[in-house]
């Protein structure tokens, strides 16, 4: 299964962003491989719709969950729509390290 983290950086030493479509980075997390890779969020910069273009993204990666520190409503729905749930982390100081460690146990 794979997980995308949005990241403030690119090591597992970056903490969570609060941020799902202006996300510094993102994490993509492979569970069954334990391999982690991190992207850089080219439409963080866009006008509009980087949410949208980040759930492009994701589902082009064919991520099962998505961790962030909020959702956009119109990005709730589009997840939905994809089957991608959605989980809330709202601690800023929660390094992507640790939210891995989380989800393989």
């Amino acid at each position: 299964m794979k997980i995308v983290i949005t990241s403030t950086g690119d090591t597992l030493d970056s903490t969570i962003d609060s941020r799902f479509g202006r996300c510094a980075f993102l994490a993509i997390h492979d569970t069954e491989t334990k391999s982690t890779e991190f992207v850089l969020n080219t439409g963080k910069e866009s006008q509009e719709s980087a949410g949208p273009a980040a759930v492009q993204f994701v589902a082009a990666h064919k991520a099962s969950k998505i961790i962030s520190g909020e959702f956009g409503l119109k990005i709730k729905s589009l997840l939905e729509s994809l089957n991608i749930e959605m989980i809330t982390n709202k601690d800023s100081t929660s390094k992507i390290a640790e939210i891995i460690k989380l989800y393989n146990q």
